[in-house]
């Protein structure tokens, strides 16, 4: 039963992983967005108070932005596939753990079947012709 509960638990803590980092990925792709947004903010206040402003520099500017975006995006996206694997991989192991345990005591019930009819046979029999056979 404590192996059972163990286990449980460990699928407990497996999903609670995953969630947390749902949240953070999720955190930090809206602050990513938020701090793009106030740097174009910030990059059309400045330009349009800026009287020596020409169109190529707002065009470069526009330019740093969106590749902010994309790098932001493709951080996220990397985090997400990574914490993907490491939970996926999680539970492969998980299953196989499960799966061994399930086979040893499977083997475990058949060893000791097998050892309850050879004793019932013997005592059914009878005699001991059954040692010659052992040895």
């Amino acid at each position: 039963m404590h192996q059972i509960g163990g286990g449980g638990e460990v699928v407990v803590a497996a999903i609670v992983v995953v969630v947390v980092v749902v949240v953070v990925v999720v955190v930090v792709k809206v602050v990513g967005v938020l701090v793009v947004v106030v740097v174009v903010i910030v990059v059309v206040v400045v330009s349009n108070s800026s009287s020596s402003s020409s169109s190529s520099s707002s065009t470069v500017v526009l330019v740093v932005v969106v590749v902010l975006e994309v790098v932001v995006v493709v951080a996220v996206v990397l985090v997400v596939l990574v914490v993907l694997e490491v939970v996926v991989v999680a539970v492969v192991l998980l299953v196989l753990v499960v799966l061994v345990v399930v086979v040893v005591l499977v083997l475990v019930v058949v060893v000791v079947v097998v050892v309850m009819v050879v004793m019932v046979a013997v005592v059914v029999v009878g005699g001991w012709w059954w040692w010659y056979l052992l040895w």
